[in-house]
């Protein structure tokens, strides 16, 4: 599956270790975001401020619609004719954009694409502890009511965070405006990759994006949980069993956004399975860490409905990958893939940056990224 990289001229090795270092070094920064508040623009130095990326607002929606915050490496108000591909990077639970952003332009400088046919979009859903950041005037979701796909609680519009995806979705796939496009990929790490999962499953507009010729793709990379369609949760020493979870335990394991019950309104009566049956259809790429194995990591999510699905992120995912294969009726076609990406912990830019990860993200061949950490099959 690895290609080997060995005899690769140093140039290309060197150009994707500075990025990941630099990658690396926006991701380290955005973990002390959470503690200390970044000084105004007036207050940092001048080339601190000129090199922040800065957010563009974007109209979305039908009828009055809503304006949201989105950094991206063209103007969107301008002409994307040229753009044949979109990438989405999706932040985590600080709701750092701009950190996201510079992290994957970092990546996608390192892939040797063409800037000008890529559109690097990173959406940063407003919380109501923004208000400093200037998204006036718009959407703002609690602080972790984004992730799940709840609706706003405040500003003009109180949309679910799922449909601000659909609005995106349309603004990139408008052939009026980017004619070419011809390939679109979702991706999201930690916080990220768990509303990007959720929203590759109950989205209702994949099957008609792909049937207009355009490529759509999902990227889920160490979240702290899924999606189950049934009640049932690994079970065994091994985990390589299914059963229903001990309510005795945890009453609500099975509602949402861990299970199907109680259900967002975005997606009020769907069927469990009928939502496997789509799912298993769509194109998604997981990832994850072998070293994402600490049970009390900082950031994990340790509610009971999040422990029954395993004890850490390398363990959830590979229980959800067995539990895919579980549900899974003779005949049925799962295109999904999957990867463990070896040596790596819970690190947006090293998992966005390894082979498999940069293939999947920015289409890297593996070949030009000998910087890139090695990946692996799962070990189910």
């Amino acid at each position: 599956m690895i290609q080997s990289t060995a005899s690769l001229p140093q140039p290309a090795r060197a150009r994707l270790s500075q990025a990941l270092a630099a990658a690396a070094m926006t991701v380290v920064l955005a973990g002390c975001a959470g503690t200390t508040a970044a000084p105004p623009a007036a207050a940092r130095p001048a080339d601190a401020a000129a090199a922040a990326p800065h957010w563009q607002r974007v109209h979305l929606g039908a009828g009055a619609g809503y304006d949201f915050p989105v950094y991206a490496n063209h103007r969107l108000d301008g002409d994307l004719s040229r753009i044949r591909e979109v990438v989405f990077v999706q932040h985590g639970l600080q709701r750092n954009g701009d950190d996201y952003y510079a992290a994957g332009a970092e990546l996608l400088k390192a892939s040797g694409r063409k800037p000008e046919e890529v559109l690097l979009l990173a959406p940063n859903f407003p919380g109501t502890p923004d208000q400093k950041k200037g998204f006036t005037g718009m959407p703002q979701w609690s602080v972790q009511g984004w992730l799940s796909g709840e609706d706003a609680v405040d500003g003009p519009a109180l949309v679910s965070s799922l449909q601000v995806l659909d609005d995106l979705l349309a603004f990139v796939t408008d052939k009026a405006r980017l004619p070419q496009v011809g390939k679109v990929t979702v991706a999201g790490h930690s916080g990220g990759a768990q509303v990007v999962h959720r929203y590759a499953v109950l989205n209702n507009v994949d099957e008609r994006i792909r049937a207009g010729g355009i490529d759509l793709r999902y990227v889920v990379a160490n979240p702290s949980s899924y999606l189950y369609f049934t009640p049932v949760r690994p079970a065994g020493a091994d985990g390589k069993s299914f059963a229903p979870y001990d309510k005795a335990i945890c009453p609500d394991y099975d509602k949402y956004r861990y299970g199907v019950q109680d259900m967002v309104p975005y997606a009020k009566g769907a069927d469990g399975m009928a939502l496997y049956q789509r799912y298993a259809g769509r194109q998604v790429t997981y990832l994850a860490g072998t070293e994402d194995n600490d049970p009390n990591h900082r950031v994990l999510d340790k509610a009971c409905g999040a422990e029954a699905e395993g004890p850490t992120r390398l363990q959830r995912a590979r229980g959800y990958l067995r539990y895919e294969r579980y549900l899974a009726s003779p005949g049925l076609v799962i295109r999904h893939q999957a990867y463990e990406v070896v040596g790596v912990g819970h690190d947006q830019a090293r998992m966005f940056g390894s082979q498999c990860g940069a293939r999947a993200v920015f289409g890297m061949p593996e070949a030009a990224n000998a910087g890139g950490a090695a990946c692996r099959a799962p070990q189910l």
